[in-house]
């Protein structure tokens, strides 16, 4: 066993719990350098693992030196470590942002925020199903903590919505669970994926049951139509270090459909294989073309910029309903893009509202801004990367995308609505940022930005910046990926070789 597997989830839960537990005696200095740190340590983590698995590897961890099935399992592969070096690279922008002000508003902020990472560090993490239930928790828990943080009726309003919603789904995954319990007496994600394989003719309805059960509940997640009603208010009436942070939450969603459709109904799985794809598709064309008719009609930048993170979650959730590695590599690398572009855009806003005075970010006309040529010049190339146009990250990902449906007899359908849903989107970037620059009336425009302000921003930019100057070697890391998942054979022999302790599984 490699230790290093555990320690992108021991290190925000150690420091999490140290700044609760000091939350009245460390100064607020003292708990954004220690917060900061933690960050930085889980970037080195992701790194390191990065380059552990870059060869196919499979690290696995299993806790208490039980083997899997009986025990819990920790499963390191490459798009496990993706999603952890993406996580902690948005995460450390994010906290930068907050350190403007938003984490003053209470000493609870910085122990919510790292365990907010742990739970998505161990949702990405974990090999087993019930273990995936239980850092969703983790994660509705300090979500919800952080979606109020600061306060307002708003906030309370949405965060209420969020959590009665999230906790429908999470008795719903725990139906599943335990259906899948019942019929083939494990949780391990690689034992599910040889059980389900195998089972009788008799016990195929209730597994379908089960697996449809489980599509909602990561659906819910994601923000698939027409479960995506929480995102919009939820996100635009939050703190924007926060809401960017949020941009990752529905990649879990994504994350955990991928990785149940490729590992228990992939190729091997029978007459289950495949089941979720052929969901996947349709629903996500759908998501993509309500959310860019929701960001049209949004009379908030902030509320805009929310629906526009659901139209990146239905171009997502299309690539890797294509089923074809090709699909799931555009999908992987698209994935990277939209976190940092959306997640850039909320900061943004941000910025907009502070110094815009009475209007905030309300798109009405409005007074002229004091820093309209800086702010004025990131809404530009945001609104480029959050639209998909050239020559940056965003249209290599719709053309990497495009590029796969080509494989589909329903192509047309494909190209189809991406470019409607795409041209909606610009038309409503176009709409927002003629009102906020160049529709001036009135006066009342706040002071100037405090001094590093927009550093948080131009780091997620530059982070697409980088993806588009790397973007041959990181399609390939991508391919690789993707056709690590489509053959989960190494996977579920990592996960369920013996382990030297006299059990075998």
């Amino acid at each position: 066993m490699n230790h290093l597997v555990i320690a992108p989830l021991l290190l925000p839960l150690l420091v999490g719990t140290l700044l609760l537990v000091s939350r009245r005696t460390l100064s607020l200095a003292a708990r954004r350098s220690l917060s900061l740190a933690a960050i930085f340590g889980q970037i080195l983590f992701a790194i390191e693992l990065g380059f552990l698995v870059g060869d196919g590897t499979i690290l696995t961890y299993h806790l208490g030196h039980w083997p899997a099935p009986w025990g819990i399992v920790l499963v390191a592969d490459r798009l496990a470590v993706w999603m952890l070096l993406v996580t902690s690279l948005l995460a450390g922008c994010a906290l930068l942002h907050a350190m403007h002000g938003t984490d003053q508003c209470s000493r609870h902020f910085h122990p919510l925020f790292q365990l907010q990472l742990f739970g998505l560090n161990g949702a990405f993490l974990t090999g087993d199903l019930f273990n995936l239930f239980v850092f969703f928790e983790i994660l509705l828990l300090a979500s919800y903590g952080l979606l109020v943080h600061g306060g307002g009726a708003a906030r309370v309003r949405a965060g209420l919505q969020f959590v009665v919603i999230n906790l429908v789904g999470s008795t719903l995954f725990l139906f599943a669970a335990g259906a899948f319990y019942g019929l083939v007496g494990t949780l391990n994600l690689a034992d599910l994926a040889l059980k389900v394989a195998r089972l009788p003719p008799e016990a195929l309805g209730p597994a379908q049951v089960a697996a449809l059960l489980l599509l909602m509940v990561f659906a819910l997640k994601a923000a698939l139509v027409p479960l995506h009603l929480w995102l919009p208010s939820a996100y635009a009436a939050t703190s924007a270090p926060v809401a960017a942070l949020f941009a990752i939450m529905t990649k879990v969603g994504a994350y955990a459909l991928l990785r149940v459709e490729t590992l228990m109904f992939g190729k091997q799985a029978g007459i289950l294989a495949g089941l979720y794809t052929t969901w996947l598709l349709p629903l996500g064309l759908l998501t993509l073309v309500l959310g860019a008719l929701g960001a049209l009609a949004a009379t908030e930048l902030r509320l805009q910029v929310a629906y526009l993170v659901v139209v990146s979650v239905g171009l997502l959730i299309s690539a890797f309903g294509l089923g074809t590695a090709d699909g799931i590599a555009a999908g992987l690398y698209y994935l990277v893009h939209t976190t940092f572009a959306t997640a850039a855009f909320f900061l943004v806003a941000d910025l907009i509202l502070r110094t815009r005075g009475w209007a905030a970010d309300r798109l009405v006309p409005g007074p002229a801004l004091p820093n309209a040529g800086l702010l004025g010049g990131l809404f530009f190339v945001t609104a480029l990367l959050v639209a998909g146009l050239p020559p940056l990250s965003g249209f290599v990902g719709k053309v990497l995308i495009l590029r796969a449906a080509l494989e589909q007899p329903v192509w047309p359908w494909i190209l189809g609505v991406v470019l409607i849903g795409g041209l909606l989107g610009l038309i409503a970037l176009a709409r927002s940022g003629s009102l906020l620059f160049f529709n001036v009336r009135g006066g009342g425009a706040s002071a100037h930005l405090e001094a590093g302000a927009t550093l948080p921003t131009l780091g997620l930019l530059s982070l697409c910046l980088a993806l588009l100057i790397g973007s041959g070697p990181v399609f390939d890391l991508a391919r690789a990926t993707a056709d690590q998942l489509l053959d989960p054979s190494d996977y579920i022999h990592a996960v369920l070789r013996p382990i030297g302790t006299g059990f075998e599984p």
